[in-house]
């Protein structure tokens, strides 16, 4: 089977705390660390350090996800990356390794799926397609 050819190079996956982390910054807008800390640790089922937010922070800075900006005494964290922007990057990555390995089977389950939906969604889709 002939590989498709791809519009653009898909955003890098977040691992499962950087996923938490950016989660909270696009939630909670431009933060420190200890209130993007606090706004994770709240809702988490397994608390997390300062200095481990603070690390993955600086990750996400070195990928291009946050932005650091010093405000006096402390550094404030702000997505870089929209939240749709990074989720629309990477559904289509997914999408297209999925129809580079399945090709026709990979669209008729998707075909499926779509006719099993209720007439409220399938809009909800057509909308999203004309973003």
């Amino acid at each position: 089977m002939a590989k498709r050819a791809r519009r653009n190079q898909p955003p890098p996956p977040l691992h499962e705390l950087e996923r938490e982390i950016m989660e909270q910054v696009w939630r909670a807008g431009p933060a420190p660390v200890r209130e993007i800390l606090d706004g994770i640790n709240a809702t988490a089922e397994r608390e997390r350090a300062y200095t481990t937010v603070l690390t993955v922070l600086g990750r996400l800075e070195e990928k291009g996800f946050v932005t650091r900006e010093r405000e006096g005494r402390r550094d404030v964290y702000a997505a870089a990356v929209e939240r749709d922007t990074w989720m629309r990057g990477r559904a289509s990555g997914d999408v297209d390794r999925l129809l580079d390995a399945y090709g026709d089977v990979a669209l008729a389950h998707f075909a499926e799926q779509v006719e099993r939906l209720d007439d409220a969604r399938r809009a909800e889709l057509r909308r999203l397609l004309d973003e």
